[in-house]
């Protein structure tokens, strides 16, 4: 895992960069936990197991698994980092807004799931759960969405929990 974090900058390369399941993996802990100490989201914890077939880790402190995927926007939904990953890329990118039907048709999910992914994102951005990623950026993009480097809480935006 390198220690900057480089986007990609066309949707083309985004597919690419992120249908590598271990590359997304560590993309999306990189952006959980900017300075590399993993806690636990349960009780943080910092003393903990790592279970590399399943990519889980295993807290000592509590005894409960956990994955990059607890406590954010993405728990509890069967849709894979990958595709949550290139959604947010389409999200931040699109210059004059995404539809749910074009983020439907690119991942090849359902439209309602689309949808769901697209509020989930949407809640955290207007939230300001997201913010800017290190880089230059446009900023007329920068005013209407965020560029994403921290994943935002679900009960922070009142999903779930």
């Amino acid at each position: 895992m390198s220690d900057k974090l480089q986007l990609p900058k066309m949707l083309q390369e985004a597919v690419v960069f992120f249908s590598d399941p271990r590359r997304t993996f560590d993309y999306a802990v990189k952006l959980r936990w900017p300075d590399g100490k993993v806690t636990c989201p349960r009780c943080e914890g910092t003393e903990h197991s790592f279970i590399s077939t399943r990519l889980h880790w295993f807290c000592k402190g509590c005894k409960k698994q956990f994955t990059v995927k607890v406590g954010t926007i993405f728990e509890d939904s069967p849709i894979g980092m990958d595709k949550w990953m290139i959604a947010v890329w389409m999200i931040v990118n699109c210059k004059n807004g995404i539809s749910s039907y074009e983020i439907h048709r690119a991942l090849g999910i359902t439209q309602k799931s689309a949808w769901f992914v697209m509020h989930r994102i949407r809640l955290a951005l207007h939230r300001k759960d997201f913010v800017q990623l290190g880089g230059t950026a446009k900023k007329s993009r920068l005013t209407k969405l965020s560029s994403v480097t921290r994943l935002a809480s679900c009960t922070e935006i009142g999903i779930g929990a």
